[in-house]
């Protein structure tokens, strides 16, 4: 009676088996969809430079997240686009007017916020007679290597406003900062266009004097706040795509990261020691002239293309093609 009973239930099973063989056959499960890996480190480029104030918490693990964030430091505009095209980085700080040149050439990056707003100023020397853009006829101005970088730009629209030609009138002289900054200690310059801190090593010790606020200019210029969208924080479009809740956690760290170094300036400044060279009383001082303030592109994005439109506009070979809405990260 057991092997009747037994030999029913194979047969059971094996009819059961059969169907259900018959049945995935008929109807396949649907093909497993990869899932992407999480994403628990990313890395950051950052320019050296006083850039590297803002990333202090960020470097000194005083701001954390769901994210690691791994800094790197940049000196170049080509190390900087080297390391984002090679895949080692997915985020990355660059001058405003830097990524919208790097973007128009194919390297396809999305603005988050913008964190930098004031850094350009002249110093004159003690002895200078500076009543206005209108007193320098007749005189050299010394400025960063690179023409039609933004301090560059600033000053030559305000010198046509006034109605001098620059390079006929007005002579423009371009050197590295540091050279700058020795030669107006030397004595032989009379003025310098300069961001900060060169500004502050320029006119350090009774040398010089500041006379110009170019972000006062671009107020005048444009009837609007008196600042400059300077720099700020890039991801790479198709990391954003993958990950949309990590890019927005990598730009909460970051901009916990630039107001805790706000509030927290000389321990900030302790931790970028290394990578800004400076006297520390010389950059505290810089920093009272520069503002770091995060603010989101959706909040600053007409001040961004307005920025970018007007720079074209002054100087059409700086800027070549003004960015289409897939640069900003809305």
């Amino acid at each position: 009676m057991k092997r009747l009973w037994y030999g029913i239930l194979i047969v059971v099973l094996l009819v059961i088996g059969g169907y259900y063989i018959w049945s995935v056959k008929q109807n396949p499960p649907p093909p497993a969809v990869p899932q992407e890996p999480d994403v628990k480190q990313v890395t950051l480029l950052n320019p050296e430079g006083p850039t590297a104030i803002p990333v202090a918490g960020i470097a000194g693990a005083q701001v954390h997240g769901d994210i690691a964030v791994n800094l790197q430091y940049w000196k170049t505009n080509d190390e900087a686009i080297a390391l984002l095209t090679s895949g080692k980085a997915d985020f990355i700080v660059l001058p405003i007017a830097t990524a919208a040149n790097i973007y128009a050439r194919g390297v396809k990056i999305a603005l988050l916020g913008v964190h930098e707003w004031k850094v350009f100023y002249m110093v004159a020397s003690p002895q200078s007679a500076y009543e206005g853009w209108q007193s320098l006829k007749g005189k050299q101005i010394y400025i960063p290597v690179g023409k039609g970088n933004t301090v560059d730009v600033l000053l030559r629209s305000a010198l046509t406003q006034t109605g001098l030609v620059p390079d006929q009138d007005v002579i423009i002289v371009y050197s590295p900062p540091q050279e700058i900054v020795q030669l107006f200690k030397a004595g032989k310059i009379e003025y310098a266009a300069l961001p900060e801190p060169f500004v502050t090593l320029a006119a350090q010790g009774g040398n010089g004097k500041i006379v110009a606020d170019f972000q006062k200019y671009w107020a005048e210029l444009n009837a609007g706040s008196a600042r400059l969208p300077i720099a700020g924080l890039f991801v790479k479009q198709d990391f954003r795509a993958k990950y949309p809740q990590e890019t927005a956690e990598v730009a909460r760290i970051f901009a916990q990261s630039t107001e805790w170094s706000d509030q927290n300036r000389d321990q900030a400044l302790t931790l970028s020691a290394e990578i800004l060279p400076i006297p520390v009383p010389v950059m505290k001082e810089a920093l009272t002239r520069i503002d770091f303030t995060y603010i989101p592109i959706e909040e600053c994005r007409p001040e961004v293309d307005g920025f970018l439109k007007k720079m074209q506009e002054l100087y059409p070979e700086g800027i070549k093609e003004i960015p289409d809405a897939g640069f900003y990260a809305q």
